[in-house]
């Protein structure tokens, strides 16, 4: 199976590819489902390829929103652009544009997105007549649906496995839209559902949903059909996509090395636990709904604080790193890295600005220091610091 990992902007891609994504998924400027990320123009786009495809990794575009007939010109230009830059494929939720895309270009990837709202056999088998190579699975399915998905077509089959989850069915919600004029099938949402809203004068968050995770089922989805193990979060920070990645990343070589073992280790959730998200569910997987309201709070939060980025690695006993929190002297920080360095500690004994002036107080954002350490640390690596 694959691990799919989103990537909003440039730095995102990096860090999950770093840390051992098979596959990302990426939007253009325009025509996509997440419209307020910082996403990629043609030339980013070209070279975002590049740099995955050297590593072996594919690159899968978002024309993933519907489209006015005033926008098809543009995106299908749009798509003839990613072509050229070398993307491996397009998820799409517009049956119209999917038609013109298979019939201009008939060699390339489409995977149906997740707001194309089906849910049946006969629907997977239409949209394989449709020309779709894969689907993106709803999260409102159960592994015995997903079962029953797999008999009925040959597409490739993606699921979501981790991140938010939405109030209505496969995205369709035009709460946003009618609220402040933003819509959710536009690329706009603004989350008006984790405001509060109750039925009674409590103000608890009644419309806000806990956060999926799939980690300790993967013998099951595997067995279920599915190919492609898809993590939500093309909004989230590089640290918020490594830690996630790298936790999936190395629960996954464990399970294919170690069988279903691999769920003893409390490494893999504990990692999980480190960067900020809502309370966990597994949702509709195993065949009821596990309770996916997150009531009480909508706030989401971590046992760990994102402190600084690796921009240069070890030399002459320093390396130098991008500050994101403050941190002190005597602090105790913990790596974020795919090396073997992952979750060594380093306690902050001497750091220095980059003009060599000692300093004992980082409370600079964005400030460049130079942090001594015998660890190896390599660029791209993160600094955390339990709360």
């Amino acid at each position: 199976m694959e691990i799919l990992a989103p990537a909003g902007s440039t730095d995102a891609l990096i860090a999950g590819v770093r840390c051992g994504a098979n596959a990302v998924y990426l939007g253009m400027k325009n025509i996509n489902a997440r419209r307020n990320a910082a996403n990629f123009g043609t030339e980013e786009l070209a070279s975002a390829v590049k740099y995955c495809h050297e590593r072996n990794v594919k690159v899968y575009v978002t024309l993933n929103i519907l489209v006015s007939d005033e926008e098809l010109e543009t995106a299908v230009h749009t798509a003839e652009e990613a072509i050229n830059a070398g993307a491996d494929g397009f998820i799409v939720q517009d049956l119209g544009l999917a038609k013109i895309l298979h019939e201009q270009f008939p060699k390339v990837r489409l995977h149906a997105s997740t707001q194309c709202s089906v849910n049946s056999p006969e629907g997977f088998k239409a949209l394989e007549e449709a020309g779709f190579v894969r689907a993106v699975i709803p999260r409102e399915m159960s592994l015995e649906e997903i079962k029953e998905i797999r008999k009925a077509t040959d597409m490739e089959l993606e699921l979501f496995v981790h991140g938010a989850l939405c109030m209505s069915v496969s995205g369709q919600c035009y709460m946003s839209a009618m609220l402040g004029g933003r819509s959710g099938n536009r690329g706009l949402c603004a989350q008006p559902c984790r405001l509060p809203f109750s039925a009674d004068e409590s103000k608890s968050c009644d419309l806000s949903l806990k956060d999926l995770s799939l980690l300790s089922h993967l013998k099951e989805i595997e067995e279920a059909g599915v190919c492609s193990l898809k993590i939500e979060g093309r909004m989230k920070s590089e640290y918020y996509l490594a830690t996630v990645i790298n936790a999936y990343r190395r629960a996954m070589d464990d399970y294919y090395k170690n069988g279903v073992v691999y769920k003893n280790n409390i490494l893999y959730t504990e990692e999980l636990e480190k960067t900020a998200h809502r309370e966990f569910t597994t949702a509709y997987l195993c065949g009821e709904n596990d309770r996916t309201e997150n009531f009480d709070d909508s706030q989401s939060s971590g046992t760990h604080k994102f402190i600084a980025t690796v921009i240069e690695g070890n030399k002459d006993g320093y390396v130098l790193i991008e500050m994101r929190n403050r941190f002190k002297s005597g602090d105790e920080l913990e790596i974020l890295s795919p090396s073997e360095s992952f979750n060594k500690k380093i306690t902050v004994k001497k750091m220095t600005d980059e003009n060599g002036n000692e300093i004992d107080d980082a409370k600079l954002v964005q400030q460049k220091i130079r942090l001594y350490t015998d660890i190896p640390l390599c660029k791209g690596d993160f600094l955390r610091k339990k709360i």
